[in-house]
């Protein structure tokens, strides 16, 4: 069936019924069935059915003729390589009915062709970016497919699905723990957006409606509490009751708002960290000024750190010792909390300005590195112990350092990315920077980048343009002659 023939079906619908109750009903009956006719009438012109099958790109186009298109993006970026087939959501009704449109099948309908199209292979990279444009906030699935006599002598790299978001994305971190315990590795990632809580997503799930699990937030019933609380108070104002019975009423209605979870934020989730060693732990930072641990597998928080003073910004394990959180915070400190005691003092360490992120070094893991919003990248060593001296300063970039990454298989090979566009190459490993090559991926501000575990010549960037790029850093001499290991050919598992 077509949509001009669904339209008329319906519309004859609504008439029939208006019809064939007017008759048996009074004549309130009958203005309710012609306000609901009505009501159809609108939503169709809501919809606006004459228009759709105009594409995205004259959507666009309508768009930035008015003058009114804008775009904010955030995003963050990680590579690794999974395997799997996306599926559709086990909450969705399968199958497409009788309609023959593509949109309308379920996965499970589709023809081997077609169903290949969602296949993630194990020679696939995967990146994920968070994006907002508007009012629209998604997570985006990337795919890169480095060149090869299959693609044409030429990488390829498309989004391959994408999950809608309820709130604004500021942070993200993988994770390969099923919070449901479905299974024992599943492909998940944690979310940290504008509201106070975190939103667990199956990556392996297409067109899923709801999050796997929520860690804090809103608690449902208080928010049908909120909402009767609200109600009561707009009664009582319009009741004319006394002054004192609104202002009790109101002190309800902001009680019930405030009502949380137990254990969740109460500000925007800014920076996310998932322990790979204990693989039910996440840590997560916020613009309530505190740091928590949570258990992934109980839907719980563990412990609230309220070592910061200002809006805690990232949150990074250690490596080498599971147990060992590095936080940053708008506060201009860097601290180091032991998790096995966590009620001990943190160790603190100063830097030049508000905090952007953090990592630490591979291949000297009791090191760590701090960018700041100066662009000024700060070393130490965390057996120097509290406010010990640095082991170097950098000025990496004349506008804040957002993210910062160390190449998993060369020694001291340090990447940064800022909002001055560039991203850029050096060499730390003697803790004398020395910069090996720069350039400007066409991305606009870079807030993230990440090399990639599996492919580590390759890098990862997400920025202001809305979109993702990857720079394959054997294409510069100066890193191919100082890191010739890198010139090696990763190993591509079997199609």
């Amino acid at each position: 069936m077509d949509v001009e023939a669904a339209v008329a079906k319906a519309r004859a619908a609504a008439q029939a019924i208006a019809s064939t109750s007017g008759k048996a009903s009074s004549s309130t009956g009958r203005a309710h069935i012609q306000a609901a006719a009505g009501s159809l009438e609108a939503a169709l012109a809501e919809l606006d059915m004459d228009h759709y099958d105009s594409t995205d790109d004259e959507a666009a186009a309508d768009i930035d003729a008015d003058g009114s298109a804008s775009a904010a993006v955030m995003s963050r970026a990680l590579g690794g390589r999974s395997a799997g087939i996306i599926s559709d959501d086990p909450y969705m009704q399968q199958g497409g009915n009788s309609s023959d449109e593509d949109d309308d099948k379920g996965l499970y309908d589709l023809d081997s062709e077609e169903k290949d199209d969602y296949v993630i292979r194990d020679s696939d990279l995967l990146i994920l970016a968070a994006r907002s444009e508007d009012d629209v906030s998604t997570i985006e699935v990337w795919v890169y497919e480095e060149a090869s006599t299959s693609t044409g002598g030429e990488a390829n790299l498309y989004v391959h699905h994408d999950i809608l978001l309820p709130a604004f994305p500021l942070s993200l971190a993988w994770m390969d723990i099923d919070p449901a315990g479905r299974q024992a590795y599943g492909n998940m990632v944690a979310v940290g957006s504008m509201d106070p809580e975190i939103e667990i997503w199956d990556l392996d799930v297409a067109d899923q409606v709801e999050p796997a699990c929520t860690l804090g937030g809103m608690d449902p019933a208080a928010a049908v509490a909120a909402a009767k609380a609200a109600k009561a108070a707009a009664d009582a104002s319009s009741k004319g009751t006394k002054k004192k019975a609104k202002q009790k009423a109101k002190k309800k209605a902001k009680a019930a708002e405030a009502q949380l979870r137990p254990g969740s934020h109460t500000d925007a989730v800014l920076g996310l960290s998932w322990n790979r060693e204990y693989r039910n732990v996440l840590a997560s930072a916020s613009a309530d000024n505190t740091v928590k641990v949570w258990d992934v597998a109980k839907q719980q928080c563990e412990h609230t750190l309220r070592h910061h003073t200002d809006k805690v910004q990232a949150v990074a394990w250690n490596p080498a010792e599971s147990p060992v959180l590095l936080t940053g915070s708008f506060d201009k400190t860097a601290c180091l909390v032991d998790m096995r005691t966590p009620s001990g003092a943190a160790l603190l360490w100063g830097v030049s300005a508000d905090v952007e992120a953090l990592t630490w070094n591979p291949g000297s893991p009791t090191c760590f590195l701090v960018a700041a919003e100066d662009g000024l990248v700060t070393a130490f060593d965390a057996r120097g112990g509290a406010g010990s001296s640095p082991l170097f300063r950098l000025a990496a970039h004349y506008k804040p350092t957002c993210a910062m990454s160390f190449n998993p298989t060369a020694p001291g090979l340090l990447a940064t990315v800022s909002t001055d566009k560039m991203a850029k190459l050096w060499d730390v490993s003697s803790n004398k920077p020395t910069l090996l090559t720069s350039q400007d991926p066409k991305l606009g501000a870079i807030f993230a980048a990440a090399f990639c575990s599996d492919v580590p010549y390759l890098l990862g960037m997400a920025g202001a343009k809305g979109t993702v790029g990857v720079w394959d850093v054997r294409n510069s001499s100066a890193v191919a002659s100082k890191y010739p290991d890198l010139l090696k050919d990763v190993v591509q598992p079997p199609v």
